[in-house]
């Protein structure tokens, strides 16, 4: 009886210790696999050349609230000039306890006071002193929270597309598309890789012009969380990870991007409610010496609807 008490403790010793082998194993592969497919997507963000660097100085302000984090997102065209204006400007605004997204829209042609500087288009702030003064701008026009900053150029925007969704993003196009935007889009409900949903979001010759361009864009960000957040999607998060930081410039580390990349996951499906800055009956078309035609905005009226939109209801 003693015996047999003592092969089986063995057995289930040996057994013991052939499955936490295999878990060591498993980890060992899946970290080798997690790092390859970082590199190759970093390795495929910047090509030959060395990486810029990763994380952004930026002055953001505390978060006022744990849960609520505000994200200025700047979309730049540079074609290889150090200084760019914003094409894009964006402030998304998470909120982690419900997994609600408000993102706002804030038109690059609005008339702005910009901090030192005399008035010009809201976009000339990126321009003239980066995402610091541009986030101050608009901090002293509409009284927002910001509290970190997303660059990203936009010669890189369709790498992250094609990695975060390799069987392409699906938006419905309303009208044919090809004018300045290097692709040819036809009518119609399809899946766009990353250089034609670039496109799709940068198009503005149509009766709508610029806002038209911007509720695109915000369709455009819309698809491709929806893509992103496909559980078949998960295992491409390594190689996206490492493509994001080849092609983003950010004040969040890389732990930081996973770490909100994995609790959107968690959370299920994300909510997003979309704003576009000015708000309708808010703004006339004027055109300014020395910054052409701009758009003058009610900037109380634009406050109020800016602060309403983004408080969430918890």
């Amino acid at each position: 009886m003693a015996q047999t008490r003592k092969r089986r403790k063995k057995g289930k010793l040996r057994k013991g210790r052939i499955f936490f082998t295999a878990l060591f194993l498993l980890a060992i592969i899946g970290g080798v696999y997690f790092y390859l497919q970082y590199k190759s997507g970093e390795q495929l963000a910047v090509g030959e050349e060395a990486p810029e660097k990763a994380t952004l100085e930026f002055n953001g302000d505390p978060q006022s609230n744990k849960d609520i984090e505000n994200i200025l997102l700047v979309g730049v065209d540079s074609r290889g000039e150090k200084q760019s204006r914003s094409d894009t400007m964006m402030l998304a605004s998470w909120n982690k306890a419900t997994n609600d997204v408000k993102l706002v829209s804030f038109m690059r042609d609005i008339y702005a006071d910009i901090p030192g500087y005399k008035s010009y288009k809201l976009n000339t702030a990126y321009y003239l002193d980066g995402a610091d003064l541009l986030k101050a701008t608009l901090k002293q026009m509409f009284d927002v929270e910001i509290n970190h900053v997303a660059v990203v150029d936009f010669k890189n925007f369709e790498k992250v597309v094609d990695v975060a969704a390799p069987n392409g993003v699906e938006v419905t196009v309303p009208h044919d598309m090809s004018k300045n935007i290097g692709v040819k889009l036809k009518k119609g409900t399809q899946r766009l890789n990353g250089k034609e949903l670039l496109g799709f979001a940068r198009f503005r010759y149509d009766a709508q012009g610029d806002f038209g361009r911007v509720e695109r864009q915000q369709q455009a960000i819309e698809a491709l969380k929806k893509e992103v957040l496909q559980v078949e999607n998960v295992k491409n998060y390594p190689k996206l990870l490492g493509v994001v930081q080849g092609s983003i410039q950010s004040d969040l580390t890389k732990g930081d991007q996973l770490k909100m990349l994995l609790g959107a996951v968690k959370g299920g499906d994300v909510k997003i409610e979309k704003l576009t800055i000015p708000v309708e009956n808010s703004y006339t078309f004027a055109n300014v010496p020395g910054s052409g035609s701009v758009i003058q905005i009610n900037l109380e009226q634009n406050i109020q609807a800016l602060d309403k939109f983004l408080r969430f209801n918890q």
